[in-house]
């Protein structure tokens, strides 16, 4: 099997906890280089996680030639800048979601990557997970009819304010941290873009969101209804994750967590009573590394495609348009 040697920009928590650590259950990944702008830090994850190379800065890791994909998981903010200079020296990039700000920022990140030749992918791990196909493959055999509504949650607590998701000028907020699982999760299932958004939100003393429900209304009149807040006990990692899905012949639901692993479980509902599924599911985050693994070395197209990432980056101006957060 051949490996792709990747460079991590940046010392992010969920690179430490969740990325780095499905990298190094990856076949085809080789951990070669982190890099961040605290050297205690870059040497405890060098130490930790057994990278080749250590830089002091982005900049230094971007110009090693060994370099072939790198992943990003630095805050909103920098995504553009970094994503751009990583496509620019050539680089095949995983990006944390959301891929950019807005959704002209986006379009522009995908025009780069296409100009410079290189893969670009939104980190949405759970989307592939088998759970989240196996129902995907529900709907498209038809086990509940024609979807008429759905339904995603995902809530959990709030944080203290060094993080950086309760912090305006590092474009924290709910909507932008949770509600872009939700939108995702919807489109992905629904298989199109809203037609109407509506979106109300509770606002905190530091104008982000803290609370946003929405709902959208698709063609046909299928609607679908969200709900993500960061007010649960805060720093307590407290979280609630949920969907429903409801079709013309019955419904699907599951309250398996977004990216978690191991045996989950989704309920389809019907006329000849309920039946419970299983499915196996491994790390999340090793799926995703794997799958551009192979676009790189296989010639896969990224299973989250820039065409799937313009669509969700749409859907999530108009709803942050609705409720008044200019993050742009």
């Amino acid at each position: 099997m051949s490996k792709v040697k990747w460079g991590v920009l940046g010392t992010a928590g969920i690179a430490e906890g969740c990325t780095i650590p499905g990298m190094m259950e990856a076949g085809n990944c080789e951990l070669y280089a982190i890099a961040g702008r605290n050297p205690e830090k870059v040497q405890a994850f060098q130490d930790k996680f057994g990278f080749e190379k250590a830089y002091g800065s982005y900049e230094e890791l971007l110009a090693d030639p060994l370099v072939q994909a790198v992943y990003i998981p630095l805050p909103n903010t920098l995504h553009y800048e970094w994503v751009m200079k990583a496509m620019e020296a050539g680089k095949h990039v995983l990006c944390e979601k959301p891929l950019a700000p807005s959704a002209q920022q986006a379009e522009e990140l995908i025009a780069a990557a296409q100009k410079n030749g290189v893969f670009l992918m939104e980190a949405f791990a759970y989307l592939h997970s088998p759970l989240t196909k196996a129902v995907k493959e529900e709907l498209e055999r038809g086990t509940i009819g024609e979807i008429l509504y759905m339904e995603s949650a995902f809530i959990t607590s709030d944080y203290n304010m060094k993080n950086i998701r309760m912090r305006k000028e590092t474009l924290g907020g709910c909507t932008y941290d949770l509600g872009c699982y939700n939108t995702s999760q919807i489109l992905w299932m629904l298989g199109e873009e809203p037609e109407k958004v509506q979106a109300v939100s509770d606002f905190s003393e530091q104008g982000i969101d803290v609370f946003t429900t929405g709902l959208l209304t698709f063609s046909g009149g299928k609607r679908a209804s969200f709900q993500c807040g960061m007010v649960l006990k805060t720093d307590a990692d407290k979280r609630i994750d949920r969907f429903q899905i409801h079709g013309t012949g019955g419904s699907i639901r599951s309250d398996a967590e977004f990216n978690q692993k191991g045996t989950l479980e989704y309920v389809i509902c019907t006329k000849n009573g309920e039946a419970v599924k299983k499915v196996e599911v491994p790390h999340n985050y090793r799926l995703e590394v794997e799958q551009l693994g192979r676009c790189i070395t296989d010639g896969e197209t990224p299973w989250v495609t820039n065409e799937f990432t313009m669509k969700n980056a749409r859907t999530l101006d108009r709803i942050l348009e609705v409720i008044g957060y200019d993050g742009k």
